[in-house]
């Protein structure tokens, strides 16, 4: 344990030093004002935004493919401000800031608003993608869904040359105990142009052996990975019409399953006990059907001309997609009545938009102008049934649309100055339906309640504001105010509704206020950042225990969140590359004056790293997260906590990656947890909804493999 305080002593120092860096940023560092992003819904330099924007490059990205392929865990470390990975197929708990986070693969929302079953972020294989853009905190340009902040996931674009073709095999198993937890990772990509056509296509295929933590013990299945098997395959066409015009198709689908052989032994976090899987025995059987997404797939068409008219350019796009979830099975889905001991859900959703933007660049006086403007339409239906013909929430028929502009007003090379408005237009429908009669045991089952249907109506107007001054490369500061517009869960509300017509269900709509401060400041080969934010909501969604029942139903309630986070990157030399990023966020209930629980709010954290880069052959990097205490609740006079209140201690993570290019060839190797570190994640110590949460973290796993190109 002494070399775990050690290297968590170091990686604090890193991360407050001055000499530091940003595991988040590009790694050009001599020339920033090269970088771009497009979470404003335009193409920028980076030093132009007066917000907080993290981007991980496609190196980061390819250092953390030699360790784990889980989009979970690297989020986790390259982004100040997300909550630590769950250790699962789940990100439910894994908030942006305090809130939730809008996920976005080229732009097309990939959540369940509706029905939040909290599987956004695992929704492509990351081979796929080139970089990914976070815009952290509320923001009003993309619409419902982003009061935390935008993940969008950039696939990959066509390469130079007729063909460029990839293949890559990989095996990973535990280190602690490999017994039945060897699995493979197999990938095949091509790209290339041919004339005016230019296009990718990648299958890949993952399979995990049973997953163990750091005694050896296979983890709880709930959410699991153990047994699963992951399958994505995507294709990119874009065509050149001419100069100024191009359409380009997209077609993403993703798949994943868990058939694992396993019954889960329940534990108990209050006890210190921890929930693990052990073989079936003879004659048992698992319960309900493998979980996780069947044949989710993305689905879009978009047309691009850059000079519609004079100084202003279109594009225009068209999408299609369809989820399909499957959770695991649960005994609080039972009712005796009817003979179920027990249930397994599925939140099915069919999503049709269009999406059309303007963007003109004027110049008055002095000032140069860019404006963008357009609509976005979106026809969204999503339930809930249960796998055995009950329905636990009904089909919920949303249609929606949001007129926006944004402007950018640059003032000579100093000033940047950006605002804009967003009218946010929705309607959804529900047929009249019957609550479920569900039972924790016989005793205890909730009342059925016949619910008259209608329609639910919400309107917003939302508006944003930032003022970025570029005093020099050494400071760089900013200021903002963006508001981010939450329809709740409504999906949640309906399925545990207590009053007979949804009119009288507490479902308003959210408005986050979103203020913030910082700057960036490049010295030489140091960039660092800094922000400073505070967010307000008048509603909010937490959960309270009905003792009754044993169910725990939504509560809404006034909520403000306030935190900062401080990230930077140093290049010692051409080789050398140190980086760190600390977030910290809290958030208190402003109506009974408590804090938020783990549903929301994440304990601090702390990430560092070390890359080193000898040559164009040799690379190698180290990655450390420290997850800090967060105790802010007490317990009940059983000495147990209830809800998402659950104390969280401090841990820490280790993974180390390496690869060798040899000609067209690259070895590389990964190990995950590499000191074999034994700790239950954050969200396992917080939470006490079921025994299922109660789940340890992976321990020691290596990873290795070879790729060639040609």
């Amino acid at each position: 344990m002494t070399g775990i305080r050690n290297m968590t002593y170091l990686a604090v120092f890193l991360a407050l030093n001055p000499v530091v860096a940003q595991a988040n940023s590009a790694t050009e560092t001599q020339g920033i004002e090269r970088i771009t992003v497009t979470g404003s819904r335009i193409v920028e330099s980076l030093d132009e935004v007066p917000a907080s924007i993290t981007l991980i490059d496609q190196q980061t990205i390819n250092e953390n493919l030699q360790v784990s392929s889980e989009l979970q865990n690297l989020l986790s470390l390259a982004v100040p401000g997300m909550a630590p990975g769950t250790g699962s197929t789940s990100n439910f708990g894994q908030t942006l800031r305090g809130r939730n986070v809008l996920v976005m693969i080229d732009g097309v929302p990939q959540d369940t608003p509706l029905r939040n079953g909290g599987l956004g972020i695992r929704t492509l294989d990351p081979a796929s993608i080139e970089r990914i853009e976070v815009v952290n905190g509320a923001t009003s340009i993309w619409g419902n869904g982003a009061a935390g902040g935008v993940i969008n996931y950039i696939t990959k674009k066509p390469g130079e040359g007729a063909a460029n073709v990839m293949l890559s095999q990989s095996i990973r198993s535990s280190l602690v105990k490999a017994e039945d937890s060897i699995g493979y990772r197999s990938v095949l990509s091509v790209n290339g142009n041919a004339g005016k056509l230019g296009y990718v296509a990648k299958l890949s295929q993952e399979k995990y052996g049973v997953q163990r933590d750091a005694d050896g013990d296979i983890l709880g299945l709930q959410y699991g990975l153990s047994d699963s098997r992951q399958r994505d395959a995507f294709v990119k066409l874009a065509y050149q019409l001419d100069d100024e015009q191009s359409l380009q198709f997209s077609y993403n689908y993703y798949d994943s399953d868990q058939d694992a052989k396993y019954r889960d032994v329940a534990g108990n976090i209050d006890l210190g006990e921890k929930t693990y899987a052990v073989p079936l025995t003879a004659g048992e059987v698992v319960q309900g059907a493998p979980q996780g997404p069947e044949g989710n797939y993305n689905l879009m068409l978009k047309y691009q001309h850059n000079e519609l008219f004079s100084n202003t350019g279109l594009v225009v796009d068209a999408y299609r997609q369809k989820i399909d979830n499957v959770f695991f099975w649960s005994a609080t889905l039972a009712n005796p009545e009817q003979e179920f001991d027990g249930g397994q859900s599925a939140i099915l959703s069919e999503k049709d938009g269009l999406r059309a933007v303007l963007t003109s660049a004027v110049i008055l006086g002095q000032v140069d102008a860019t404006f963008i403007y357009g609509v976005d339409v979106l026809q969204d239906v999503t339930s809930q049934p249960l796998l055995d013909g009950r329905i636990w929430v009904p089909e919920m028929d949303m249609g929606s649309h949001g007129l926006f502009v944004q402007s950018k007003w640059a003032f000579g090379d100093d000033w940047t100055l950006k605002a804009g408005a967003r009218r946010e237009s929705v309607s959804v429908k529900v047929a009249d339906y019957d609550t479920l009669r569900l039972c924790r045991n016989t005793q205890t089952c909730s009342t059925p309640m016949a619910v008259t249907g209608g329609k639910i109506d919400y309107d917003a107007t939302t508006y944003n504001l930032g003022l970025r001054y570029r005093w020099s490369d050494a400071f760089s500061p900013y200021v903002s105010y963006s508001e981010g517009f939450e329809v709740p869960d409504l999906g949640l509300l309906l399925r545990t509704a207590t009053v007979n017509d949804i009119s009288l269900i507490q479902s308003e709509a959210s408005v986050v206020k979103n203020y913030e401060a910082g700057f960036s400041s490049q010295v030489d080969a140091l960039y660092l950042n800094v922000a400073v934010y505070r967010s307000e909501s008048e509603l909010g969604t937490g959960s309270q225990l009905d003792s009754a029942t044993g169910i725990y139903r939504p509560v809404r309630a006034p909520q403000k969140i306030w935190g900062y986070e401080v990230s930077g990157e140093y290049r010692l030399s051409d080789a050398w590359q140190l980086s760190a990023a600390y977030g910290y966020a809290e958030g208190k209930d402003t109506k009974n004056d408590i804090y938020l629980g783990a549903r929301q709010i994440s304990a601090p954290k702390l990430t560092s790293s070390v890359r080193y880069r000898s040559s164009a052959d040799l690379s190698f990097s180290m990655y450390w997260l420290h997850v800090f205490n967060r105790d802010r609740f007490s317990p009940n006079a059983d000495g147990f906590y209830t809800g998402d209140q659950g104390p969280v201690k401090s841990y820490d993570v280790l993974n180390l990656s390496a690869s060798y290019q040899i000609n067209n060839w690259q070895l590389f190797a990964g190990i995950e947890n590499l000191l074999n570190e034994d700790y239950f994640p954050a969200r396992s110590q917080s939470f006490r909804y079921g025994t299922g949460y109660s789940v340890k973290g992976l321990g020691a796993n290596l990873n290795m493999g070879v790729s060639y190109t040609f």
